[in-house]
């Protein structure tokens, strides 16, 4: 892996791509894009830059080079293709098109998602750096003292382990080619982020007893759900609680207008 601000990498390392997930979930429209009045909320404008923009910028001022947008609506495509990414058309789930973005980048790949408004390079320098050169697969997440440190009054999902409550941060990175066996495992544990128990099943039968009594980590957790699958798999925290806001809701989207005013009017 490469990056123009990251941690030292062998001279003959592939460089670091990175895939934007901006697709569209089946059924009710996005209530943050209705009420924006556009076709998608990657197009939704912030500090007068769509916020597909935004996530562009900051990948490519990280040093990612090469950054592919996964969408099915023609407006993002156009917006895609104006910031010089390539696009390809959106899968059925997030899963499966994060296997297509893989099959298509290959790795290193890092994945984040087009309303990921507030990301910044140095997160994304700090994220690989932090990884470390022996993870096959990375994930960011934030301690919940962090974000709301960074964010009073936040409303998140939070993950409650040994080592604290988590927040996920939509920033995630496939380092080596073996982590495609890591994309459908991760995606299920995503989904079942609100049901911590059944993460831990996935652990195994002995592990359960030691989440329900609150001494399983989020690393260790990670650590072994990668090994199930044959991947060494870590849990970076983030440095900055701001990782973990992305533009779910329109309260979201308020809050994070709100930030980028507050950093113009210093």
């Amino acid at each position: 892996m490469t990056l123009s601000q990251g941690s030292p990498a062998p001279a003959q390392a592939r460089p670091l791509s990175a895939l934007v997930l901006a697709g569209s979930r089946p059924g009710a429209p996005d209530p943050v894009a209705s009420a924006e009045g556009v076709a998608h909320k990657a197009l939704i404008e912030i500090d007068g830059q769509p916020m597909l923009a935004r996530v562009v910028a900051a990948l490519k001022t990280a040093g990612i080079a090469r950054v592919a947008v996964i969408t099915s609506t023609p407006e993002v495509n156009a917006l895609a293709q104006d910031l010089g990414c390539e696009v390809l058309p959106a899968e059925a789930g997030p899963s499966a098109s994060v296997a297509a973005g893989f099959a298509h980048l290959g790795a290193p790949m890092l994945v984040t998602t087009a309303d990921h408004a507030l990301l910044d390079a140095q997160w994304i320098t700090d994220f690989v750096a932090d990884a470390g050169e022996a993870a096959d697969v990375a994930i960011l997440l934030a301690r919940r003292e962090a974000v709301e440190k960074a964010l009073p009054g936040s409303k998140r999902t939070w993950l409650k382990m040994a080592d604290g409550a988590w927040s996920g941060c939509n920033l995630f990175l496939l380092a080596r080619p073996g982590a495609q066996g890591a994309i459908e495992t991760w995606k299920a544990v995503e989904a079942d982020r609100k049901r911590p128990w059944r993460i831990a099943l996935r652990l195994g039968p002995g592990i359960l007893p030691r989440f329900a009594l609150g001494r399983l980590t989020m690393a260790e957790a990670i650590a072994r759900l990668g090994g199930k699958i044959g991947v060494a798999a870590v849990r970076v925290a983030a440095r900055d609680g701001l990782a973990a806001v992305d533009v779910d809701k329109p309260s979201d989207l308020a809050d994070v207008r709100a930030i980028l005013a507050a950093r113009k009017s210093r």
